[in-house]
């Protein structure tokens, strides 16, 4: 599945769209419920931890017991502002890496939980980036991914469906893709999962590999 725009179109985009981030996506995820869709998700992390396409660091906070943190982004912008939040929250030692998330710059099994939180929606090879998730978490870790995607109710989802190409052209968002077909696709176990707001949220608990459920 090939997206529309390239690592560096959505770059661009994101640089652009880094200083009032916050503001537009900080509304919209409150209003939607998000922060704690996170927390439930979130509960069960461990470190090592990286977390994939972390823009300004909006979830650093759940982080703040663990010790070892890597946050990525293709956008350098919006990381100047997520080493900024981790600076006034008192985390000086989150490292950051510029990376695109279909190429990431790790050795294999490097993390126990690796994060993607609204990322797939922009990412133009979602299933190579599920892929490379999976490569650089150990065996025995866990996946979690919380994305937005087409409702189970059926006039809602029609609505999404339209106003795709609106979103894709302001943000590189692609708000119609099926994420737990995309994580099947790419050969990872799905432990959980959860639909959740009329459907469009997927919270989703994945191994690496075939393990037993721990939910």
């Amino acid at each position: 599945m090939s997206g529309q725009f390239t690592i560096r179109d959505i770059r661009r985009k994101y640089n652009r769209f880094a200083p009032v981030y916050d503001l537009f996506e900080g509304t919209a995820d409150r209003l939607a419920g998000i922060p704690l869709l996170r927390r439930k998700l979130f509960r069960r992390i461990n470190g090592p931890l990286l977390e994939v396409g972390a823009g300004t660091g909006k979830t650093l906070r759940a982080y703040s017991r663990l010790r070892d943190v890597t946050l990525t982004d293709v956008s350098d912008v919006m990381l100047d502002v997520a080493r900024r939040r981790a600076a006034r929250f008192g985390m000086p030692h989150v490292r950051f890496a510029l990376a695109d998330t279909q190429h990431l710059p790790f050795p294999d099994a490097s993390f126990a939980t690796v994060v993607s939180s609204q990322v797939l929606c922009t990412t133009p090879e979602p299933v190579e980036a599920l892929r490379e998730m999976a490569r650089v978490c150990r065996p025995d870790g866990r996946i979690l991914l919380i994305e937005h995607g087409p409702s189970t109710v059926s006039w809602i989802d029609r609505w999404i469906e339209r106003r795709e190409e609106y979103h894709a052209e302001k943000l590189a968002c692609h708000s119609h893709r099926d994420h737990a077909a995309l994580v099947r696709e790419a050969g990872l176990n799905i432990v959980h999962l959860e639909r959740r707001r009329f459907g469009i949220f997927f919270l989703i608990e994945a191994a690496p590999v075939s393990t037993s459920p721990l939910l």
